[in-house]
């Protein structure tokens, strides 16, 4: 099948020129090359890269008609590691011609996206092939061709302005991008937050378009990009919230996974495309918005300022280039990084300073045979002490396993995860670079880190790692920080901490205020480009109940019809430390597509939902996620086939249901500094307890009542900053006994309990279990003792 090529006459001073514009998206056989759609708001365009980790991917091949002649051939392409002056170029690749190679290795050279020039080709006048044939496998990468007719005085323009403006008028592109009938509500972003709100809307009869700019729902939580879905729905003030949320939610065992299938895509576009009245746009990207001449939606009240109505955006189709502009009453910026309100002129907050940057994070599987690896001179020159070393998988019910009760995984866990090593959430970098501008910079040098660390691993380790390969690595990144666009109401973290409920709270956030910064061990030899980072969780919330964030950090306080949920709302950045995690922004979705009806309904603006409609939004919020409507006008009604969600997991275990006699870690005699945590589940009782302060202790008294052999378990939840040899002191009826225990691995039993073996206890005589933190090579964690009679 040939591409859909449109060409147009340019004028190039006297002389009238027919160069034709190609571009990469739109070949019809990528081959093993992928689309790369992230920065298109930076470099202007999506591109096609060869993202084969190491090993060459198939050409991408495609037929155009030319008339014969000579012609120059143009590719805008790109010298990735250019930016830092690394040795070598390993994005190169080849065009070739009716399968004859030009004389020319592209992406070699510069530091940013540019244009290189081949050698005259020859055309004959018939069916002409272009393939690109990748030579490393190391993410080269292409915008588009030019092919012009030799002896014309032309050459493609260096600035991307006029970049844009050629590829406009060579493709022949009208300067007003043809609209659509009127949407009630256009959801742009097709993570949870997206989901949850296109969803949402369309079940209280609204048209709504759908628009993402992948191939794939879910943002961070599809298999693009690997990220645990994290944040407790179906609780709180609505306990209704979430319901939606968890019909498409995935169960991944691991993040990342061995197996994609876990982050079940699949489930979240049939969720999507099951509701009739949503018009899903994949790989369409929103760059322009268009605002209304005049106001049709009431916006302005006493309670804000007023700059406008969104009357359009603007979406290009990532892979033929056709732009479409998609009309609507309302919309939502599901964007992640506020696109849509900066667009619009929305005010938005963005720190400069200390922000958090974007995970791409990996896989590397045991083959059971010797694996080559090329060499990297391009790559970060790692040592075993700049990185952490990748752990094994976790298997199916021991690391998310609370979040699985009642769930059909729909996928068969791979068989021995212990063959899998990843590289983890925390292998980002960007911290104090510019979320938007500096993008694909902050993607690229997380490659080098990772590329470095995996030639370390097979040259260093190799005794370890001879067998390994690099399975997976995200291409597409993880961002956790950028715009926030400003609503009537700026959700600090101080009000979550001191429990501040206000009128409008509605969206129970659980997560802590969980802040990224630069892990420091590892930021010695890089400090200027750091790219391992620390969790630094600072104030806690409310885990069972969650703290209930406003509506009015849903909504922009200057353009009168525009939502917000995800990243984009309305908080100061501590918050979004809590609120930022997927199950959450999905039900923040969820309530912005009832307001959204509300707004339609009663022809008021997201504004007005606050000033006159709260009562209607708090009766909405507490009926159930299956609940539709078939018209706007008509009643909510529970279809009869909704669908069952899985049971709410409990976040502890309480003691009085565990045998034997069960000492809590409130019950222990604690020396020296401890902090308590609940975010790994689940926990015995109200939390658990950790420290690395040196010398700190904690004592777990107990006495039997009948003298016999007793296995003491302790109950303890695996991190990898856990200790590895925490050492453990038994006072039994022989004396005293010492163990040690690897706090980093995962205790067989799912609830957490580990055996530290079979003791005999005396009756009536205390005895103990003591936990010290001296040589433990890390945080010692301790959440419960049990003591039962040996079987």
């Amino acid at each position: 099948m040939k591409s859909v090529l449109l060409a147009t006459l340019l004028t190039l001073g006297s002389a009238s020129a027919q160069p034709l514009w190609l571009e990469a998206e739109s070949f019809s056989n990528p081959g093993g090359w992928v689309l790369d759609t992230q920065f298109i708001d930076v470099m202007g365009s999506p591109y096609l890269m060869a993202h084969g980790m190491g090993k060459p991917v198939k050409d991408a091949t495609t037929e155009i008609d030319l008339p014969a002649g000579t012609y120059t051939l143009w590719a805008r392409t790109k010298n990735w590691v250019g930016p830092w002056d690394a040795k070598g170029a390993p994005g190169r690749f080849e065009i070739s011609v009716n399968g004859t190679k030009l004389d020319h290795q592209f992406g070699t050279t510069g530091k940013d996206w540019q244009w290189e020039k081949s050698a005259p080709i020859k055309i004959t006048g018939k069916t002409t092939t272009l393939a690109l044939h990748d030579l490393t496998g190391f993410d080269g990468r292409i915008d588009a061709l030019i092919l012009a007719k030799d002896g014309e005085d032309f050459t493609p323009p260096a600035d991307l302005a006029t970049t844009n403006k050629l590829r406009r008028q060579l493709l022949g592109l009208p300067d007003k991008a043809p609209e659509t009938t009127e949407y009630d509500l256009v959801v742009i972003g097709g993570g949870y937050s997206g989901m949850g709100a296109a969803i949402s809307g369309a079940r209280q009869g609204l048209k709504v378009a759908f628009i993402q700019n992948r191939p794939v729902l879910g943002g961070n939580g599809s298999s693009e990009i690997q990220v645990w879905a994290m944040g407790g729905t179906r609780r709180g003030l609505y306990p209704h919230l979430g319901e939606i949320v968890e019909e498409f939610a995935d169960r991944a065992s691991n993040s990342p996974a061995a197996n994609p299938q876990e982050f079940n895509d699949k489930l979240k576009e049939d969720t999507v495309e099951a509701e009739k009245t949503i018009s899903l746009f994949l790989n369409t990207h929103v760059y322009g918005v268009e605002m209304a001449s005049s106001t049709t939606i009431p916006a302005a009240t006493a309670s804000g300022k007023y700059t406008g109505n969104i009357r359009s955006v603007i979406g290009l189709d990532t892979k033929t280039g056709k732009e479409t502009r998609f009309l609507g009453k309302l919309f939502v910026d599901c964007t992640g990084h506020g696109s849509v309100g900066a667009l619009a002129g929305a005010e938005f907050m963005m720190e400069e300073k200390g922000r958090m940057g974007m995970s791409n994070m990996w896989v590397m599987q045991n083959l059971k045979k010797p694996v080559s690896w090329p060499a990297t001179p391009w790559a970060l020159p790692l040592t075993l002490e700049d990185f952490p070393e990748p752990r094994a998988l976790a298997p199916v019910g021991k690391k998310n396993a609370a979040n699985m009760t009642g769930y059909d995984l729909g996928y068969t866990p791979v068989p021995d995860p212990e063959d899998y090593v990843h590289g983890e959430w925390f292998w980002e970098s960007g911290f104090d670079k510019h979320p938007i501008n500096d993008l694909e910079l902050i993607r690229d040098h997380n490659f080098r880190a990772v590329y470095g660390a995996v030639s370390a691993l097979k040259t260093l380790k190799a005794d370890k790692y001879a067998d390994f390969d690099l399975t997976w690595l995200a291409y597409i990144g993880g961002p956790r920080e950028s715009r926030r666009i400003v609503g009537d109401m700026i959700l600090n973290g101080e009000d979550m901490v001191k429990g501040t409920i206000h009128p409008d709270g509605c969206v129970p956030t659980t997560w802590d205020q969980d802040l990224h910064y630069p892990k420091e061990q590892y930021a010695k030899n890089f400090p200027n480009n750091p790219f391992i980072s620390r969790a630094e969780f600072g104030k806690h919330t409310d885990r069972k109940s969650g703290y209930p964030v406003p509506y009015r950090c849903f909504y922009s306080k200057d353009i009168g019809n525009l939502f917000m949920a995800g990243r984009t709302i309305s908080v100061e950045r501590h918050a979004l430390g809590s609120t930022r995690v997927m199950r959450t922004c999905g039900m923040m979705g969820e309530v912005v597509g009832k307001a959204a009806w509300i707004c339609v309904r009663h022809h008021t603006s997201p504004r007005g939902v606050y000033d006159q409609y709260l009562d209607i939004l708090k009766d909405l919020m507490n009926q159930p996620g299956a609940m539709r409507r078939d018209t706007l006008e008509s009643a909510l009604y529970l279809p009869a086939n909704a669908k069952k969600l899985p049971e709410i997991a409990e976040d502890s275990i309480n003691p009085a249901k565990l045998e034997g006699i069960v000492i809590d870690d409130t019950e222990a005699e604690l020396t020296g500094k401890w902090a308590h945590g609940e975010g790994l589940k689940p926990y015995v009782g109200k939390h658990y307890s950790y420290t690395s302060e040196k010398d700190a202790s904690a004592r777990f008294p107990f006495s039997v009542k009948q003298t016999g052999s007793y296995e003491v378990r302790i109950y303890f939840q695996p991190h990898e900053n856990r200790a590895k040899t925490a050492p453990i002191t038994l006072l039994t009826a022989d004396g005293e006994k010492s163990v040690t225990v690897d706090q980093t691995k995962s205790p067989k039993d799912p609830q957490g309990a580990y055996s530290l073996g079979t003791y005999k206890f005396n009756a009536g005589e205390e005895s103990a279990v003591i936990f010290r933190t001296a040589n433990s090579g890390g945080n010692v964690h301790l959440d419960a003792v049990q003591i039962l009679p040996a079987k």
